[in-house]
């Protein structure tokens, strides 16, 4: 990536853009050092694409006095091979407001996840009443230091990375998302190690020709944060912080020397936490893990999603080999936008294969959880449309899980937050299409039942918990974070259901 300022050329007038192509850096005409002057055609500078033009303009209505901020670009385009997605991320600086509590700050806003062209060489082409390409943009404000002068540029290397993730799963941002980073953001000593996700307050949703562009405020949270954010649900745990004096506010500016969680400001706040698990469950439904599974104990050597021939026909994208985990959310309310642009990640995701630009995150471990509203169905659990063909569904009378134990330790929350409440709970392997189930008889939509509790229907796999088990196989699990990682992998066995679980040490 470079960093320069951005040159709106469309606030140029006809004869300065004739000027700007034609006189050199030393005031003089081009021509004027050659022998023989022939009429030359006149090379004006390239348009800017509608959209980026439209975010442009957007942004100068929040930032008039600044009409050339400072731009982190990327030196090749992703969709000429380049490996950053987002064309551009600018720089503004936002001034506060000291009576509201809002302190100086600087503020990244990102260019790339909405469809800037138009034209397709990113995402399908689009109109006004769709998401624009993922239908989103993000951005970050990040609290300027006294003696700075001018911005860092991690946050933009933070951007990119969950562009990148945006990009290679299909999944979108949406508020209340939250992402477990496992470092300080800035690569410091900072306790600000974790992202929420919510709308930009400024900015919040502008429609272009080329569809609509919801801008995603990333906000830096420590890890009691996030756990809060996992257990009950990310949107609680944001409008916790903005109750919270220098720590919230309206624009929930992060402050990389925050020292202290707003649990350990105001006690009372762990108690509202509390009160929302209890009373609501959790947002949590699911988690992209390193899983698989086999029907017999004599088989546990041979994990039957790599070669059972149903999967091998649903097995797609099977190369990344990263170490993450990926969590999604379930809210009570729908989101339509959301919905929309989720039905178009196959057709984006075929476009890059076809430009072949498969990409990494910056941070291996990175997780990334999703807050959306989506009934358990086929599409939803293995990210795939249902084939048209009639497909079997296969019934087994023992089961044999295994999870990598980053995804394993989210066990007790699936039971306690998800089944106890009535609701699903799905482990995505990430490196295939199997998607692991646990259902209880309250779930709408599921394959199985007491009689036949276990069920592959294609990658799909459904585990059933009776209600009267749930107890005593959350009360075997709940000090699962508490193992010593030396003695993985270890094996949790309930033989009057036939279920099996080991956890796995991290590849």
């Amino acid at each position: 990536m470079e960093i320069r300022n951005n040159i709106p050329f469309n606030n140029l007038s006809p004869n300065e853009l004739l000027m700007a192509s034609t006189v050199n850096g030393n005031g003089q005409s081009p021509m004027s050092s050659l022998m023989i002057r022939q009429p030359q055609p006149v090379m004006l500078p390239p348009m800017i694409p509608p959209v980026l033009q439209a975010l442009y303009n957007y942004c100068a209505r929040i930032y008039p006095d600044q009409p050339n901020p400072l731009q982190v670009s990327a030196v090749v385009k992703f969709w000429l091979g380049g490996p950053d997605p987002l064309d551009y991320i600018s720089l503004y600086f936002n001034k506060g407001d000291d009576d509201n509590g809002i302190p100086p700050h600087w503020h990244y806003i990102s260019f790339g996840l909405s469809d800037l062209h138009g034209d397709g060489r990113v995402h399908r082409a689009s109109d006004a009443s769709t998401p624009s390409g993922f239908g989103f943009e993000l951005t970050f404000r990040l609290k300027k230091e006294p003696d700075e002068t001018s911005p860092p540029t991690w946050p933009a290397a933070v951007m990119q990375a969950l562009a990148k993730y945006v990009f290679q799963t299909g999944n979108i941002l949406c508020a209340g998302d939250h992402v477990s980073w496992h470092c300080s953001l800035d690569n410091s000593e900072s306790r600000i190690q974790h992202m929420l996700m919510t709308e930009d307050s400024q900015l919040g949703t502008v429609t272009t020709v080329f569809g609509s562009v919801t801008f995603i405020q990333i906000v830096g949270v420590c890890l009691e944060e996030l756990q809060a954010a996992q257990q009950w649900n990310g949107l609680g745990v944001i409008d916790l912080m903005k109750s919270v004096a220098n720590v919230g506010n309206a624009y929930l500016i992060t402050d990389m020397r925050r020292g202290e969680t707003i649990f350990e400001i105001d006690p009372e706040l762990r108690e509202a936490v509390d009160d929302g698990i209890a009373t609501q469950g959790s947002n949590l439904s699911g988690v992209s893990a390193r899983c698989s599974f086999s029907t017999s104990k004599k088989n546990d050597d041979h994990d039957i999603d790599e070669d059972n021939d149903d999967l091998k026909k649903e097995k797609t994208n099977d190369n990344n080999d990263e170490q993450k985990t990926t969590t999604s959310n379930n809210k009570e309310e729908d989101n339509d936008a959301s919905t929309s642009a989720a039905n178009n990640q196959n057709d984006n995701n075929n476009l890059l294969t076809e430009q072949n630009c498969r990409t990494t995150s910056r941070h291996s471990s990175m997780s990334v959880s999703h807050d959306r509203n989506s009934r358990m169905s086929y599409a939803s659990e293995t990210g795939n449309n249902e084939p048209f063909e009639l497909m079997q569904t296969k019934y087994f009378d023992n089961i044999h899980l295994k999870f990598n134990y980053e995804a394993g330790v989210l066990l007790p929350l699936a039971i306690r937050g998800r089944l106890k409440h009535g609701r699903h709970f799905t482990y995505k392997n990430i490196q295939g299409d199997l998607a692991i189930t646990f259902v209880t008889t309250a779930v709408a939509g599921a394959y199985v039942n007491r009689e036949q509790p276990y069920a592959l229907h294609g990658p799909w796999l459904q585990i059933l918990i009776p209600d009267e088990q749930l107890d005593s196989i959350l009360s075997e699990l709940e000090n699962i974070d508490y193992l010593d990682k030396e003695s993985l992998p270890i094996t949790y066995e309930w033989e009057q259901i036939h279920l099996s679980i080991t956890l796995q040490p991290e590849e």
